[in-house]
C-alpha cells in the first residue's frame, strides 16, 4: 500500500509538471503574436485654475406682488385666470364705475360753474377800471369829481378780490375733477409689468375697500438669483463678475454678479448678492424659487499643469499615468491637486506636452508597446472650478 501512494504522487507530480510545459508552451507565442496595443491618448496641458467654494441659492423674481385697490367699489369682472400670461398694461379687474362716472360728471359741472364765476367778475373788474380810468382823465377840469374817482378805486379792489376768490374756486374744482377722474381710472387695473397670474384674490360681485388684494402677479421673465453668501467669501465677489450657476435638478448656466448687498444677517454672518443668469442660446427656463448652487471664487486665478482624469490609474496606494514615448508606455507615479472639470491638477510626474494614455490603459505594464490616436472629446478647454 505505501508503494501505491508514492507511484499516485509521482504520477500527479509529472502531470502536473507537464501541463506547466503545455501552457509555457502555448502563451508564449501567442503573446508575441498580440502585438501593440491599440490605445488613445491626451496631452498634459497648462490651464486657468480658480477655486471656488458652492453656495446655496436660489431663483427670484425681480418684479412680484399683490395688486390691491385704490378705491372701495364692488367687482364687476375679473379677466384673468390663474396662470395666464399678461402683458403690461393689460386689464386684470374691472370695478363698477357708474358712482364714479356721475361723481365725474357734477365735477364737471362745477368746474363749468366755477369758471363762469371767474369769467363774470373779470368783466365787472374790467367795467369797474375803464370807469375809474375815465374819471381819472378828466383830473384838472370842472368835471373832475374825487368822491367818485375814490368810490371807482375801492369797486375795482373789491372786483379784484373777488375775481381772486373765484379763480381759487376753480382752481378748487379742477383739482376736484382730477380726483373724480383718477378715481374713475382706478376702477380699472391694468398690469403694471409682464408677467403670470399666480393667485386670483377676489371674485365677480364681492365689494372690496382701499389696498384689498386683486391678484397677485410674478414676472417669470426678469429672473435673477439671490445667494447667502459668507462675509468672509465675498471679497472675491465684484459687480460684473463671472460665476457658474448649477440648477436643481440639473443643468448650469453662466451668471454676472449684479449686486453685494452692503449688510449683513447677525445670525448667519452672511450677505445677500444677486446675480443675473446668463440664458441666451442656453434653452434654460428658470422659475421663481428653483434651487441653485453657486460656485462662488475664493482665491485668485492661477495657471496649472493638467491632466485628464481618465488618464489615472490606481495601483495600490499610487496614482499612475502611462507615458508614451517612442512607441512605448512609461509608467510614472504621479502626485495630483485639485480638480479642474473632467481633469486634475498635476502637482508631480509630469511635463507639459506628455502624451499619457487615456484609453487603454487597464492592463498596460511599463514598457509595452502601443499605437496611439488622439482624444476627440478632450479638445476643448475644461471648465475651470474648485
Amino acid at each position: 500500500m505505501p508503494f501505491l501512494i508514492r507511484d499516485l504522487q509521482r504520477l500527479g507530480a509529472v502531470a502536473v509538471v507537464g501541463l506547466a510545459v503545455l501552457v509555457c508552451g502555448l502563451s508564449g507565442p501567442a503573446q508575441a503574436q498580440r502585438g501593440p496595443a491599440q490605445v488613445v491618448t491626451d496631452t498634459v496641458r497648462v490651464e486657468p485654475m480658480l477655486q471656488t467654494v458652492e453656495v446655496l441659492g436660489r431663483v427670484v423674481a425681480r418684479q412680484s406682488g399683490i395688486l390691491a385697490t385704490r378705491i372701495a367699489e364692488r367687482v364687476a369682472i375679473v379677466e384673468v385666470q390663474v396662470g395666464d400670461r399678461v402683458e403690461r398694461d393689460q386689464i386684470l379687474v374691472r370695478l363698477s364705475d357708474d358712482r364714479m362716472a356721475s361723481e365725474r360728471r357734477l365735477r364737471l359741472a362745477e368746474l363749468n360753474a366755477a369758471q363762469a364765476r371767474v369769467d363774470s367778475q373779470k368783466a365787472t373788474l374790467a367795467k369797474f377800471k375803464q370807469a375809474l380810468q375815465r374819471q381819472n382823465s378828466l383830473r384838472g377840469s370842472t368835471a373832475f369829481r374825487k368822491d367818485l374817482a375814490q368810490d371807482l378805486q375801492r369797486d375795482v379792489d373789491s372786483s379784484t378780490a373777488d375775481l381772486a376768490a373765484s379763480m381759487a374756486d376753480l382752481a378748487r374744482a379742477d383739482a376736484q375733477l382730477a380726483l373724480a377722474e383718477i378715481a374713475l381710472e382706478d376702477t380699472v387695473i391694468r398690469a403694471p409689468f409682464p408677467g403670470v397670474v399666480t393667485v386670483r384674490h377676489a371674485v365677480e360681485g364681492s365689494y372690496i375697500r382701499i389696498g384689498d388684494p386683486l391678484v397677485t402677479l410674478l414676472n417669470d421673465v426678469e429672473l435673477e438669483i439671490e445667494a447667502d453668501v459668507p462675509t468672509t467669501r465675498t471679497d472675491g465677489l465684484q459687480a460684473g463678475g463671472m460665476v457658474d450657476a448649477h440648477l436643481q435638478p440639473g443643468g448650469h448656466v453662466p451668471a454676472v454678479v449684479r449686486a453685494v448687498v452692503p449688510e449683513e444677517n447677525p445670525r448667519t454672518r452672511t450677505r445677500a448678492v444677486r446675480f443675473v443668469p446668463q440664458l441666451q442660446d442656453t434653452g434654460v427656463k428658470l422659475i421663481s424659487n428653483q434651487s441653485v448652487s453657486v460656485h462662488v471664487p475664493v482665491g485668485e486665478k492661477r495657471d496649472v499643469l493638467t491632466v485628464q482624469k481618465d488618464a489615472i490609474t490606481v495601483q495600490g496606494s499610487r496614482n499612475v499615468a502611462f507615458v508614451v514615448k517612442d512607441g512605448k508606455v512609461e509608467a510614472r507615479t504621479i502626485i495630483l491637486g485639485e480638480s479642474v472639470g473632467q481633469r486634475f491638477e498635476v502637482i508631480e510626474g509630469l511635463a507639459d506636452g506628455d502624451e499619457v494614455v487615456v484609453r487603454g490603459n487597464e492592463r498596460l505594464r511599463d514598457g509595452d508597446a502601443v499605437t496611439t490616436g488622439a482624444d476627440q472629446t478632450s479638445q476643448a478647454p475644461a471648465a475651470s472650478k474648485g
